[in-house]
């Protein structure tokens, strides 16, 4: 079987450094790397191994140097293939919000206020260490039943499962870049706030007045997903270096561009419409980059080739 896992921080001073308080991201690799070491010691078993050890063990039972190459080849040409897609897709998302704002007054609506605050409210509590311990918590939570939820799509079986303070991991026999990377664009707790919401909605009968405090939550929900995403990934997640680094940061970022799209649609009057529109506004300004493209390489080879 194979093992995700995530990085935690450990809940007191490291041996050599007990007159000083250790810096959170030294603790933060001292704790994922005892947790790494204790729960391959506590399985006992080949099969129940991390899936960085899998991949390191199959290159060197290979043992040709140019499959490893070709498949870093191959991550970084597909990397590269998705930077354009990134590029339209922000492009788009830039500008349809520009429009929103400045136009249609988005940023004066009560939803928008709503989310501003929420994402305010959990931005400062990151910003001033406030609850870390169990923030960070949460999200190791969050982090591994993302892992656990996709595992069961794609059919895998889940042998553990285990989240503490000191680290968090489960074991599978199935991984792929989707089940590797959904919890970097996942948000798992905003998607459970709003299935929550939904239930109390419809069995309370709320009012439709209701739907503010769902906006709070969401910005609550969504920035905490977005800045512990953004804290975790430079902290040497095995996540990223198993499928390749560039290629899952790529993908990450494209995925959470359209998490937010789809937040931006369901947050106007009708969101099968806007959604629509925005499909239609990123066909335009993908044929308006390709056209452009287009004209410089043409452009390019004239001026190489001497032609006028």
């Amino acid at each position: 079987m194979s093992k995700r896992r995530s990085s935690d921080r450990t809940r007191k001073p490291l041996a050599n450094q007990r007159r000083g308080k250790p810096l959170f991201a030294e603790a933060i690799r001292a704790a994922s790397y005892r947790a790494q070491e204790t729960s391959n010691r506590r399985s006992g078993r080949r099969e129940m191994k991390s899936v960085r050890a899998a991949i390191a063990a199959a290159d060197f039972d290979e043992g040709h140097e140019s499959a490893q190459w070709s498949r870093r080849l191959m991550r970084w040409l597909v990397g590269m293939m998705l930077l354009p897609l990134c590029w339209v897709t922000t492009w788009t998302l830039l500008s349809r919000f520009s429009h929103a704002t400045v136009e249609q007054g988005f940023w004066q609506t009560a939803e928008f206020w709503y989310f501003a605050v929420g994402a305010l409210l959990m931005g400062s509590w990151f910003a001033f260490g406030l609850a870390r311990t169990t923030f960070l918590f949460i999200y190791v939570l969050g982090h591994e039943l993302t892992h656990a939820v996709f595992v069961i799509l794609f059919r895998g079986r889940i042998g553990e499962f285990k989240v503490t303070r000191q680290g968090g991991y489960i074991t599978t026999n199935k991984t792929n870049l989707i089940i590797a990377l959904s919890p970097y664009f996942v948000p798992f707790w905003s998607v459970m706030a709003a299935a929550f919401y939904g239930i109390a909605r419809v069995s309370l009968d709320l009012e439709p007045s209701w739907d503010r405090a769902l906006y709070l939550l969401m910005g609550i929900t969504w920035t905490f997903h977005l800045i512990w995403t953004v804290w975790m990934l430079p902290r040497d997640q095995p996540d990223l270096r198993d499928n390749g680094t560039f290629l899952s940061l790529v993908v990450i970022y494209l995925a959470n561009l359209l998490v937010l799209v789809g937040l931006l649609c369901l947050a106007e009057e009708s969101p099968l419409a806007n959604a629509r529109e925005f499909v239609h506004e990123w066909v335009r300004h993908a044929a308006t980059w390709v056209d452009a493209g287009w004209r410089w390489l043409a452009g390019l080879a004239s001026r190489n080739s001497g032609l006028p």
